[in-house]
């Protein structure tokens, strides 16, 4: 029940966050909102407030900021017939009727609104889970500090070793990236192909560089670099907690491009994506490990997580697909291009082809989030 809960929360707060960034600059921007649900399938229960209908649903998997003319939405009081378009001769005889696919749009319509409107309503989604992503950031670092880039300990006769790298150097650069925090180390390991790493490390206020390559560990089917896994948490000043929350966010952005990357390439396979169920099994895990520590930890561990996720929500709404947000943004991007807009019927139905082409992966990922479980 406790892994539940936190899972409602959790998946709650950053769907919340995302659709009030929606929200927020559509009311902003004087777009009419139809309907704000959190969840999916039927309605648990409803109000009517400044014309817009709020819903929270059965399952907690997603929810959606409903603009008036937006892919065919209108508002609940409007006719659901199509307009009828009615020729007469002199004589009031009537020649022709036929549908009129463009009724009257009214002043608060998404397709009314300027581009520079649309463009912001929609990028606020993604841009208010990375403001999530900061404000549970500073919660965190304030809690616990940061793990610095400091190295502890090392493998042994590893890699890092043998190119002179020693316990307390402290890694400034690898292969141009700049290291912030000790689990960009740990990513940049995990995801290594073999390629040769160039190191910056400052010891003793020197900074010197050398050149690592990565061994092949056949047991474990991957390259090491002789760096070991941990780093040391070191609590900061009261202003550097803005910073290293920043560098939080950070590091949730380029992993997520970086696994998305690997995901594509197919260095990751099926066992590597999640989806709800896979999400709150995470929960669980993680509850399950901090549950030992304390209140305190459990709290610190849910926050890391939904940090985490609403970092990732927001980068995959801002791919280029159809149905999700980025998708939406290339057809804005494309209407400045060419000083017109897509006609709405076609950009509907390929958003409607993406949505069903998300919705059968979403299948996918669901069955194979449980075989897991049973496996």
């Amino acid at each position: 029940m406790a892994t539940f809960i936190s899972f409602i929360i959790i998946f709650g707060l950053i769907v919340l966050a995302h659709e009030l960034g929606h929200y927020i600059l559509g009311r902003k921007n004087g777009i009419t909102i139809t309907e704000f649900f959190i969840g999916m399938g039927p309605t648990l229960f409803s109000f009517n407030k400044w014309g817009t209908k709020f819903s929270l649903k059965l399952f907690p998997i997603g929810g959606a900021c409903l603009f008036e003319g937006e892919v065919g939405n209108k508002p609940e009081n409007e006719n659901d017939n199509p307009s009828i378009e009615i020729t007469k001769d002199a004589n009031g005889t009537q020649i022709t009727e036929k549908e009129n696919a463009t009724p009257e749009l009214s002043e608060g319509s998404f397709l009314c609104a300027s581009v520079g409107a649309r463009f912001s309503t929609i990028f606020a989604g993604p841009v208010f889970n990375f403001i999530l992503a900061y404000l549970i950031g500073l919660i965190i670092i304030g809690n616990t500090g940061i793990d610095l880039p400091i190295l502890d300990r090392l493998t042994p006769g590893g890699q890092a070793e043998a190119v002179g790298l020693e316990p307390g150097d402290v890694i400034i650069r690898i292969n141009n990236e700049r290291i912030n925090v000790y689990r960009q180390i740990t990513f940049i390991s995990f995801a290594n192909r073999g390629e040769a790493l160039n190191i910056t490390y400052e010891r003793d206020g020197v900074t010197n560089t050398v050149v690592l390559n990565p061994a092949y560990n056949e047991e474990l089917n991957r390259h090491l670099i002789g760096i070991n896994a941990h780093g040391h948490f070191t609590k900061t000043g009261a202003l550097s907690v803005f910073r290293n929350a920043y560098y939080e966010v950070k590091f949730g952005m380029t992993t997520t491009l970086k696994s998305l990357r690997m995901l594509v390439q197919g260095q990751l396979g099926k066992d590597d994506i999640a989806g709800p169920v896979g999400m709150a099994t995470i929960v669980g895990e993680t509850y399950q490990a901090a549950r030992p520590h304390g209140v305190s930890v459990v709290i610190l561990s849910m926050l890391n997580l939904a940090m985490i996720l609403s970092v990732n929500l927001g980068i995959i709404n801002l791919l280029p697909l159809p149905a999700l947000d980025g998708g939406r943004l290339v057809f804005i991007i494309i209407e400045m291009i060419r000083g017109k807009p897509v006609a709405p019927e076609k950009e509907g139905l390929v958003h409607l082809a993406g949505m069903v082409v998300l919705m059968l992966l979403m299948v996918f990922i669901l069955f194979n989030d449980i075989s897991r479980i049973f496996s």
